[in-house]
């Protein structure tokens, strides 16, 4: 099911402590661009079914990767490309988006979703792996 744009972005407003609905989307935007980057195939096209039709055109049109990039990479990348963020505020923004784009997907969905990124993003999604669990089935795309 689809989640609507409005429930989408007071979601991400609440979470990441946004005054204004404007900051939201400006992070929707950026974070979900650059997840684009990083996720391919049925993957992202699933989660881009779930999310609000203006998310999920971002999510399918994203910016062109060159490589994954680590999760604390994604975190600098997003703070590069939000005027004035920190590698802090991102590390907010970031969370405040991927929490929401997993509530939205729910759990199955963002399991497939973490096993196409590099170890890490399962904190930035605020869905901490067991760390007892073995990594080495995780895919990373080269």
């Amino acid at each position: 099911m689809t989640m609507r744009w409005d429930v989408f972005l007071d979601q991400v407003q609440e979470r990441g402590e946004y005054r204004t609905r404007a900051e939201a989307d400006r992070a929707a935007r950026t974070v979900l661009a650059l997840l684009g980057a990083h996720l391919v195939g049925d993957v992202r096209a699933e989660l881009a079914a779930r999310l609000p039709e203006s998310f999920a055109l971002i999510l399918l049109n994203p910016l062109q990767a060159t490589e994954p990039l680590s999760a604390d990479r994604f975190v600098r990348a997003t703070a590069a490309w939000i005027e004035g963020a920190t590698e802090q505020t991102a590390t907010w923004d970031v969370g405040a988006v991927l929490s929401v784009a997993a509530d939205a997907a729910g759990e199955e969905l963002t399991r497939r979703v973490l096993f196409q990124l590099p170890p890490g993003y399962d904190l930035l999604f605020g869905r901490p792996q067991d760390v007892a669990a073995p990594s080495a089935g995780r895919a990373c795309r080269s």
